[in-house]
This record gives structure tokens, C-alpha cells and sequence, in this order.
């Protein structure tokens, strides 16, 4: 004999397989977001290190009046009686976890800049400060370059006018 409440079997079953459906969806956007954030966050960390970065190559040569030879000579000096230090620590690379920085190279000789050695995509496209505006459209974070260029160079004297 048959029950009426054979035909209605499995229901739960359904109904259970759709829940589990529905969560691992919704797992799956926030695992993208998640993931979002965390670039837009390591994004931030390059702009304060490669600032940080052009602050104490800039600071090296108000002081020495040429370019650091390597990242080490930014964390101090000791050729002077007061040591100047223009960077507390040398900053990891945060799209690649790793110290390796991509050197930009002075014409004169030594370091003028850094980038990051990573070539993935940013998400940041524009609204970038006034000294970073050529990050607008930029297609990987090598092509972020944080360099130091001095606003006036050296002249020499004009020569005295003959009377």
C-alpha cells in the first residue's frame, strides 16, 4: 500500500543541494572582494614605500648632491661626525613580498628611483597626486616609477660682460 506522502520524497533533499549551491556563490564573491580589498591595500603600501623612497633619494641628494649608489646608502652615512639617515628601513615590495626593487638608474650615475618588480594590473587608474600623475593609466605596477628628479640643476656663472 502506498502512502500519500511518497511522491513529496527528496524535497529536502532539493531544497538542502540549492542552500549549499547558493552559499558556495556567495563564498565566491566574497572571496572576490576579499581579494579585491587586499590588492587596493597592498596598492596603498607601494604608494607610501616608493614615496618614502623618493623622499630619502631626494633627501641623499640635497645632502651629498648626487645620487645614492645603492638602496643601502639611503639608511645612513658614516662619514660625517653626525650620521644622516634618510630611510629608518629599506620597504619590502608589497606586490611581490620580496626586498627586490626595480633600480632606476641616474645619467650621472647611481639611483634615482625605484619601481616595483611586479607585472601585474593595478586597479588604480587615476586620481593620483600631483608628483605620481603619470600612474594614470598604467599597465602594470613596474610602470609605477617613484623618481626623484631635482627641480634646478647647476649652472655655471655668466661670464663677466666685456666693457
Amino acid at each position: 500500500m502506498v502512502t500519500p506522502a511518497a511522491p513529496q520524497r527528496g524535497f529536502t533533499y532539493l531544497g538542502l543541494l540549492m542552500a549549499v549551491a547558493v552559499m558556495g556563490l556567495l563564498l565566491t564573491i566574497v572571496a572576490r572582494v576579499w581579494s579585491t580589498t587586499e590588492r587596493r591595500e597592498r596598492e596603498t603600501q607601494l604608494l607610501f614605500a616608493g614615496h618614502q623612497f623618493r623622499n630619502a633619494i631626494a633627501g641623499y641628494f640635497a645632502h651629498r648632491h648626487h645620487y645614492p649608489q645603492t638602496l643601502q646608502d639611503l639608511l645612513g652615512d658614516s662619514d660625517s661626525s653626525l650620521p644622516q639617515r634618510y630611510l629608518r628601513r629599506l620597504y619590502l615590495d608589497p606586490m611581490t613580498g620580496t626586498p627586490e626593487w626595480q633600480q632606476i638608474a641616474a645619467p650621472g650615475g647611481g639611483i634615482m628611483g625605484v619601481a616595483s618588480t611586479s607585472k601585474l594590473k593595478p586597479i588604480k587608474h587615476g586620481n593620483f597626486d600631483p608628483p605620481d600623475v603619470s600612474f594614470n593609466d598604467a599597465d602594470c605596477y613596474c610602470s609605477w616609477q617613484f623618481v626623484y628628479v631635482p627641480r634646478f640643476t647647476r649652472r655655471p656663472a655668466p661670464a663677466n660682460p666685456q666693457p
